[in-house]
């Protein structure tokens, strides 16, 4: 079983490398290429210079809404020369141009009331409404951000040095994210669902780090560990969806103008 690669920095909870995950062809994926963490936002300087310096961190990929950048701020990598800072949202009415400024709109899933509200009742029924509530959220940034989805990749894929993959938890945008990422350059699925629920591990740091966050505190007031900690079906329902009613990611990426090209450079970013 593979261990997760924990960075226990200054200021993230639920930051790790996604090296040595092993690939259907025998191999695995590359230590110091991709790294997936929670929000950024308190990075310590003593991290950010071991980010940077040590472990050759040159992009990040900001998966949040223009309304969480706006009131938590740029974040202290952007003051980076080196460290090229890559937005994109995953929400489709997230938009600089609503004529209200991103820091006085509310985010954009305190509008919907059923969002975040999973079954967490413990049962086996409410386990599978879990798994299946969750995978349809995840297949909605696909469906309704697909440009994004395409440009993070890309963004992972011509990366110098090692890049960064974060939202607010590291867990949901970002599981989804990376997880595909992962399928392109030939990881297991084992592999990509168990990392994705390694983030669990990690929930109760995460719910009380974001708590105290401008952004998330109010939202956060009602919502539980077992609510929002994530589990291997999640995302091997993800997975299967898109076989399913794709033909795989790669088949869904290709509608979305990805390339065959596009996928050589991610393996060859990830794996070589």
């Amino acid at each position: 079983m593979h261990t997760p690669a924990w960075l226990e920095l200054d200021g993230v909870v639920n930051m790790r490398d996604l090296g040595g995950l092993p690939t259907v062809d025998g191999g695995h994926i590359l230590p110091g290429r991709l790294i997936r963490s929670d929000n950024l936002q308190d990075l310590a300087p003593d991290s950010v210079h071991h980010l940077t310096d040590d472990l050759g961190v040159t992009d990040v990929v900001d998966l949040r809404t223009y309304v969480e950048v706006a009131k938590e701020g740029d974040g202290p990598l952007h003051a980076r020369a080196d460290v090229r800072i890559h937005h994109f949202t995953l929400y489709p009415e997230d938009s600089v141009e609503t004529g209200i400024p991103a820091g006085e709109r509310e985010l954009p899933w305190v509008a919907d009331p059923h969002l975040g509200n999973a079954p967490q009742d413990g049962s086996r029924a409410s386990r599978g409404g879990h798994d299946t509530y969750w995978s349809k959220h995840y297949l909605g940034y696909l469906t309704q951000r697909p440009d994004s989805v395409v440009a993070a990749l890309r963004a992972i894929a011509a990366s110098p040095g090692a890049v960064i993959v974060h939202c607010a938890a590291g867990k949901d945008r970002t599981g989804t994210v990376v997880g595909l990422a992962l399928k392109l350059a030939g990881a297991t699925d084992e592999a990509i669902t168990a990392d994705f629920a390694a983030s669990a591990q990690r929930v109760p740091q995460i719910l009380e780090r974001l708590s105290r966050r401008p952004a998330y505190a109010v939202n956060l007031t009602d919502k539980s560990v077992e609510q929002q900690s994530p589990r291997a079906d999640t995302m091997r329902l993800l997975l299967e969806s898109l076989e399913t009613e794709h033909g795989g990611a790669r088949a869904w990426l290709a509608t979305q103008g990805w390339t065959d090209e596009d996928t050589a450079r991610l393996r060859a970013k990830l794996r070589t």
